[in-house]
């Protein structure tokens, strides 16, 4: 069935009044510098001991008093019930904080009062805001209290060292006056094994409530579902059991499970979703978010995971069924992995999808290029009506890296094994094979570190797991030991200034990266990431390099330029999830500013790329030059943006392919290709070829398609001289093999 076109994408910026919600909504630790020292985490039901950091004294109940209007002041501390404090979660991150002698009282602004010098005294808990807290994490692990109602700071007035002064509210200033430690002293505290993962990583497990955790899902939500070029970045981390919750997935968020199999977390009521209500119904603008390892068991019987580019899910289980678009509103390409779905998937308004080691119960839906590869249950062969391609079994992969919670509450990193012709999910007979990394063997980046931080540790031989935030890179992060793996959370983002590579690796085996967003900087760059240095040759066969959801961008948040985003010159690399994309849309982009020539180049030998996407290049988004390369779903827009043709010739051709297969490969294989075209600068733009490969035997394209989006501009050919066109006439043209 004819599709209209998708929509121009624009850009939409997050509105201050999300911002202001983010911060009233309680978490404004989250957008708090990281911690260089280990805070405790606040934790509610725990007993804490709160130290100014200006005197080393104690806050202190005068004479342990339980009486209302008992005034609240520092003394040396000498381990009373006067000096220990309980804290008990309300909602949005904010605290009640009680005496240990009496849990009814709480700290309390006397008459509500937002004024500076305003006493804190003890008063029975009334749910009243002028009653509640939030303790704002700060570089030093500490913390300063802000108050709910007055959003002032607890302050030891004058900082005053002295025993009986009381404490007071004051306008924050980030005085040492306003920062105070805390000392566990009952209840649960953080295991062996636990990292500080910054203040932008929020983990909850099932003896939270409800609503608290909603409260915080949503403020983050409201935040983050438009926050389209934002600097933002956040992981959401459920440790195993059940929760009664509804979890929206907006820009920049990651919900993870922590168990080791996806069903040892379930999200229960609402469930997991991403929708695209802030845009209309519209997804094609919903990138750059993750859902993975847990089950998902709404209470609608469905899940909605309306997404476009650089969303995967991975490890999921389903207890219903799910749709890929909302309501019939647009969406563009999406990946599935190693996920099962109970019911049916319906793609809906998807125009390209790809489904890797999964199973489900039933799929309907189709449009333009639907590619399942390895999938239990998944339809037959059809292209090109229905445009269904199907590939019995994945012939190599392993799956992401995984953090989780092992049984005595410590954190690791789980590592799958390598597979080879496997079909279904890694999970559905038992535990997936791999081997657990404990998170002692990681160095924990945070968004302050530099790259000679980063590579120190690396050196030390610590593997690397990022904390979300924007990492600025002076220099190249380098990964030279085998088998290090790279784990970014939060959609973490290593952006490359002053012209520099962001992340390089050495010809080594068996490195994995997974979960990074390459950001290019205003200063052009070669190559964002580089796997292995130019003339690389050796064999990795036995344990090759796995590149999961790995993503690039060239402006859009602001001007950027890189001539490569991603360049394979090791043997036997496999990419599993690629979305590498020229911005159409956003800050700093035109045909001179974001500037970009290609988006993958492949030297290497044997490698194979699954869900690859790249958009927008001016020159070939894809070159492939390595012998041995396979393609299984590829989805490419060529640039909107040429001013007019002669600045967009290949020598005597109209433009570049989108995927070129270079003249002196022998042996190459791809099998469902998407390229569209929408040149809405100047309408008679031409491409002569969407691909172009050499004719050789050992060269096999299957299932291709080409779209004039909405007859705006013209694809003459779809590989070399042979199908097509697509344009204002005939908008889509299909080829099921070439030769």
């Amino acid at each position: 069935m004819h599709k209209a076109p998708r929509l121009r994408r624009r850009n939409v910026a997050v509105a201050g009044a999300a911002v202001s919600a983010l911060v009233a909504g309680g978490l404004a630790f989250a957008m708090s510098p990281s911690a260089s020292a280990a805070a405790t985490p606040v934790t509610s039901g725990t007993t804490y001991t709160v130290t100014n950091a200006n005197s080393g004294k104690c806050v202190d109940a005068k004479a342990a008093a339980t009486a209302n209007g008992t005034a609240v002041q520092q003394y040396a501390c000498n381990g009373t019930t006067a000096q220990q404090w309980t804290f008990t979660a309300t909602s949005g991150g904010y605290f009640q904080v009680g005496s240990a002698g009496s849990a009814a009282q709480v700290w309390d602004v006397t008459n509500v009062s937002t004024a500076d010098s305003a006493l804190i005294q003890l008063w029975t808990y009334g749910g009243g805001n002028n009653q509640q807290w939030l303790p704002v994490a700060e570089s030093s692990g500490g913390y300063h209290f802000v108050n709910r109602n007055s959003g002032k700071c607890l302050d030891t007035p004058s900082a005053s060292t002295a025993d009986g002064v009381q404490l007071q509210q004051y306008t924050c200033n980030g005085t040492a006056a306003q920062s105070f430690t805390l000392s566990a002293n009952g209840g649960s505290t953080p295991p062996p094994g636990t990292p500080d993962l910054g203040p932008n990583v929020l983990t909850f497990d099932p003896s939270m409530s409800s609503a608290s955790i909603q409260s915080q899902l949503d403020t983050i939500d409201n935040a983050q579902q438009s926050n389209q070029f934002g600097t933002q970045r956040y992981a959401l981390l459920f440790k195993p059991g059940s929760y009664n919750v509804s979890v929206n997935v907006g820009y920049y968020t990651q919900v993870l499970g922590l168990g080791q199999s996806p069903n040892d977390t379930t999200i229960n009521g609402g469930g997991v979703n991403s929708d695209a209500q802030w845009f209309g119904g519209n997804a094609t603008q919903n990138f750059w978010r993750s859902v993975e390892n847990l089950t998902d068991n709404p209470s609608s019987g469905t899940t909605k995971w309306a997404v476009s580019q650089a969303s995967p899910m991975r490890r999921v289980h389903v207890k219903g069924n799910m749709v890929l678009d909302d309501n019939g509103g647009w969406s563009s390409g999406g990946f599935l992995g190693d996920s099962q779905v109970d019911g049916q998937v319906n793609s809906g308004s998807q125009q390209q999808w790809l489904s890797r080691n999964d199973q489900w119960g039933s799929w309907t839906g189709s449009n333009w290029n639907m590619v399942f590869v390895g999938d239990t249950n998944a339809p037959a062969t059809s292209f090109p009506s229905p445009p269904y391609t199907t590939v019995a079994q994945t012939p190599t992969i392993a799956e992401k890296p995984y953090l989780y919670v092992d049984s005595s509450g410590a954190y690791q990193v789980f590592v799958p094994s390598d597979q080879t012709n496997s079909s279904g999910t890694t999970w559905a007979g038992g535990q997936t094979p791999g081997t657990s990394l404990p998170i002692s063997q990681f160095y924990i980046a945070k968004p302050a570190d530099t790259a000679a931080t980063i590579n120190a540790a690396l050196a030390s031989g610590k593997n690397l797991l990022f904390t979300p935030g924007v990492y600025h890179l002076t220099d190249t992060i380098r990964i030279t030991r085998a088998d290090t793996v790279v784990l970014g959370l939060g959609l973490a983002t290593l952006e490359a200034d002053n012209g520099v590579t962001a992340m390089s690796t050495a010809d080594v085996s068996g490195v994995r990266i997974g979960g990074l967003l390459f950001d290019a900087g205003t200063t052009n760059s070669p190559v964002l990431l580089q796997v292995g240095p130019t003339g690389s040759g050796a064999d990795h066969s036995a344990d090759p390099t796995v590149l999961s959801d790995v993503f690039a961008r060239i402006g859009g948040a602001a001007v950027g330029k890189a001539s490569v985003s991603v360049q394979v010159n090791s043997n036997n690399v496999v990419g599993d999830d690629f979305w590498l994309w020229r911005a159409d849309h956003g800050s700093g982009v035109g045909w001179t500013s974001n500037t970009a020539a290609n988006g993958l180049v492949v030297n290497g030998a044997n490698v194979t790329m699954y869900g690859l996407a790249a958009e927008h290049y001016q020159n070939y988004a894809v070159l492939w030059n390595g012998n041995g390369g396979r393609t299984y779903f590829l989805q490419n827009e060529l640039p909107y943006d040429p001013p007019n043709q002669s600045s967009w010739m290949n020598g005597s051709t109209n433009g570049y392919a989108a995927y070129k297969v270079a003249a002196g490969v022998t042996s190459h294989e791809g099998w469902g290709l998407g390229v569209y075209c929408y040149f809405n600068v100047n309408n008679s733009i031409v491409a002569d070829h969407a691909i172009e490969v050499p004719n050789t035997s050992g060269v096999k394209l299957h299932d291709m398609v080409t779209v004039s989006l909405g007859g705006v501009g013209t694809i003459s050919h779809i590989v070399n001289s042979t199908g097509g066109p697509s344009n204002s006439g005939n908008s889509v043209a299909k080829l099921v093999n070439y030769p």
